[in-house]
């Protein structure tokens, strides 16, 4: 009777550890099939927006199509020539990176 309560408690310690390294290695797989790859695509839209320049041909989240007519970095903001003489001003957050890519 002592025995099988002897082994009882040694399984019991057991399952803790594999409890354990299970939760790591789960963590461990959701890092790097969710966490690392959308970090590393946030630094490529951030890279991208940085890297804007006068004249270039981007597409606005909203879907609105226009070239870059200026840029200020101190707000952080966008002027967008959408129409011959139609000029808008939006944030910088606002240019969609996939699309201004597919349109080279």
């Amino acid at each position: 009777m002592m025995n099988l309560t002897l082994l009882q408690a040694a399984a019991q310690q057991g399952s803790g550890m594999s409890m354990i390294i299970m939760l790591v290695v789960l963590f461990a797989i959701f890092y790097f099939f969710m966490i690392r790859p959308q970090n590393k695509r946030q630094k490529e839209i951030n890279n991208f927006r940085n890297t804007l320049s006068p004249g270039q041909e981007v597409v606005t989240i909203g879907g609105i199509y226009g070239t870059v007519k200026s840029i200020d970095q101190e707000n952080g903001t966008i002027q967008l020539e959408i129409a011959t003489g139609v000029k808008i001003k939006m944030a910088k957050e606002g240019i969609n990176p996939i699309g201004s890519q597919e349109k080279k």
